[in-house]
């Protein structure tokens, strides 16, 4: 006895119908019916885009083992319908198999550093190599995407204090250049600062002789039978007069030769004479 059957299949679905365990034909999204129990719905398809997940743990070139996780997009393909429900019994366990085959056939030619900078081209032989394959039992691969790339916890801590290492360095380079810079701008100021202080130096001197000059031509012209290096040495001898005084003042003590002094002050005596040297030196 044959009976009508009334069937809905929901929006982004498609139904499966078998004939006495025959495939028989897709039903679209809406209302059907269909003769029971000759023929029946043996199952749907959603044709919206599913994602699977994927966690492979491999190892690198260096010998480190990471653990890499891969997001894949994919959806049933509405004409190949009949191949994504009758051809694969297990479509995440296939697409998990292919991921597992590429990441661990990739990743061990790369080193850990070029593993994390090589995140899209592991994603991209991914998804080739899924698209190839999967297309032929009626699915779709729309995008893989490598979601995270993590080795071990001690890998982890042992690349941030390399990291931090490298930054140390850098800054103390920074910090000696700068030092570097400032002891040689110093240097620099010194030396300016002893070539301004020698020129004024040279000047003073020079303007101290220019005066002896000119006094000893003046005194030689005004006293008669007094020649310069009699002056010359009235003049030394009052200078260590001012001296002497200038560290009293001060309470300093000053090693000198008072005999030198004396014989000094009796040249001066003997070339202007006796009065005349009084009278000057007071």
């Amino acid at each position: 006895m044959v009976l009508p059957c009334f069937i809905c299949v929901r929006t982004q679905e498609v139904g499966v119908v078998e004939d006495l365990g025959n495939f028989k034909k897709l039903l679209d999204p809406g209302f059907h019916c269909i003769p029971f129990p000759l023929s029946q719905v043996a199952g749907t398809l959603s044709l919206r885009i599913q994602q699977l997940d994927v966690t492979c743990e491999t190892k690198t070139k260096d010998n480190v083992f990471v653990r890499v996780e891969v997001a894949v997009q994919y959806r049933v393909i509405t004409e190949s319908a009949f191949d994504a429900y009758y051809r694969l019994s297990d479509p995440r366990g296939q697409i998990q198999s292919y991921v597992f085959d590429v990441v661990r056939s990739t990743v061990p030619r790369m080193e850990l550093d070029e593993s994390f900078a090589s995140k899209k081209q592991i994603a991209q032989e991914v998804l080739q190599q899924l698209e190839n394959v999967m297309k032929d039992y009626g699915y779709e691969i729309l995008n893989a995407l490598v979601t995270d790339l993590a080795p071990d916890a001690r890998v982890k801590a042992s690349m941030n204090e390399i990291n931090a290492s490298k930054r140390l360095k850098e800054a103390a380079s920074h910090k000696a250049e700068a030092d570097k810079v400032q002891q040689i701008k110093a240097a620099e100021a010194d030396a300016e600062s002893r070539y301004l202080s020698g020129l004024g130096v040279a000047r003073q001197r020079k303007a101290i002789v220019e005066g002896l000059q000119s006094s000893i031509a003046e005194f030689s012209d005004t006293v008669e039978g007094v020649s310069s290096k009699d002056v010359m040495d009235i003049l030394i001898l009052t200078q260590y007069f001012d001296t002497l005084g200038a560290v009293g003042a001060n309470n300093l003590i000053l090693e000198h030769e008072p005999a030198a002094v004396a014989m000094l002050q009796a040249q001066v005596n003997r070339s202007l004479g006796k009065n005349r040297s009084k009278g000057f030196l007071s």
